[in-house]
């Protein structure tokens, strides 16, 4: 996560026209229908196994599925929301940190990338379909990856609710799972750690884990098709999510564009930054203010920032230069006040597992953030 001024404008503009080349690859997915036999090719991800120098969260197993008779009686957005596991979203950010780094040109990278996908690839039977969009930026190649499910080609629990149509609008949920420790002196980006805990380990396990809820709680429900996207090269100003933003065919299908980064540290407060871009994304701005009070999430205070200019480096800031409603979600963007100490740990080797403050903080901008997504999604 970044500062600068309006030139983000120039910088993302620049981008766009330069339409980097991009590469989408999709696995096969796993079929709907009944769990494949334990055993069977298309039982396993199709992703090799992530390389760990740490530990790590196990595949769980696939749960039996259980019918829903009554769409109020089961399966609401409060019940999903109050499904996420910080365990597991904890387990998901130390196996995330235990590869040394994120960054790109670090051979931690690929691990990352390859515990992702096994996580991601291991609820393909659900209906998940899982793609890459590959890009290079100087030189460097750069992974975005996807997943997304809609409620027309998702698994079948025998519900008793017919499954909604194919989805036409789209509503996407970010967080870059690259890391840096620029701010360290000397650093040195191919063999130097950058664990990235707090930015943004704890975006992306948050991901994972709303992976798993929505695949146990909400996925018939999904009128709109969801996409969760774990974006590449935040750290080199957004070079991943401004391409993606540059592939997509106009008019845009998303109608909403919400983007979780650096959650985990305040020791003083649970507050968080709503920072929101243009004039249409001030309905998506007041949908989240709504889902605070409406859910009980109890985020305090949550403060909406206009980004004037789109002058915040962040993954939502493509989306809402594009005139998608988008908006981000933060700890702190800005001075240190008496409600944010300020985080002296991002950006350098010392952003560790440890440095996670305030857990309770992390669980709320996701519930808050999945909330928000499943009643654009359910609607």
């Amino acid at each position: 996560m970044r500062l600068v001024g309006a030139v983000l404008v120039l910088l993302f503009v620049a981008s766009a026209c330069g339409r980097p080349a991009v590469v989408l690859e999709a696995p096969s997915p796993a079929p709907a229908g009944n769990a494949p036999p334990a055993g069977s090719p298309s039982s396993t991800p199709s992703f090799p196994p992530a390389a760990s120098s740490g530990p790590g969260p196990s595949v769980a197993p696939v749960p039996s599925l259980t019918p829903c008779q009554r769409e109020l009686a089961c399966n609401t957005v409060a019940n999903a929301i109050a499904a996420i596991d910080p365990a597991k979203m904890n387990d998901h950010l130390i196996a995330l940190t235990s590869v040394g780094s994120r960054d790109p040109r670090h051979p931690g990278h690929a691990k990352a990338v390859a515990y992702i996908k096994e996580q991601l690839g291991a609820l393909a039977y659900y209906g998940w379909t899982i793609e890459s969009q590959r890009t290079v930026y100087q030189g460097i190649p750069l992974e975005n990856i996807f997943a997304s499910i809609e409620g027309a080609s998702a698994a079948s629990s025998g519900s008793a609710i017919p499954p909604p149509p194919p989805a036409t609008t789209w509503v996407l949920v970010s967080a870059h799972y690259d890391s840096t420790a620029n701010r360290t002196p000397g650093w040195r980006p191919a063999a130097d750690p950058a664990p990235g805990a707090d930015d943004n380990a704890t975006g992306t396990a948050a991901l994972l884990e709303f992976a798993r809820v929505v695949s146990i709680t909400s996925r018939e429900q999904l009128r709109s098709r969801l996409v969760l996207a774990f974006f590449d090269g935040e750290e080199l100003f957004f070079k991943g999510s401004a391409a993606y933003v540059a592939s997509l065919a106009k008019p845009y299908k998303y109608k909403a564009a919400i983007n979780l980064d650096m959650v985990g540290f305040n020791p003083l407060a649970d507050r968080l930054d709503l920072l929101w871009y243009t004039s249409a994304s001030a309905e998506l701005r007041d949908r989240v203010l709504r889902a605070n009070q409406t859910y009980g999430i109890g985020v305090s205070p949550l403060n909406a920032q206009f980004a004037a200019d789109g002058n915040t480096i962040m993954d939502a800031a493509p989306f809402g230069i594009a005139g998608i409603p988008s908006i981000a979600l933060c700890q702190r963007y800005g001075e240190n006040d008496a409600t944010f100490p300020g985080n002296y740990t991002f950006h350098t080797i010392a952003d560790t597992p440890d440095k996670i403050t305030n857990k309770r903080l992390w669980l709320k901008a996701a519930k808050l953030t999945l909330a928000t997504a499943l009643e654009l999604a359910r609607s």
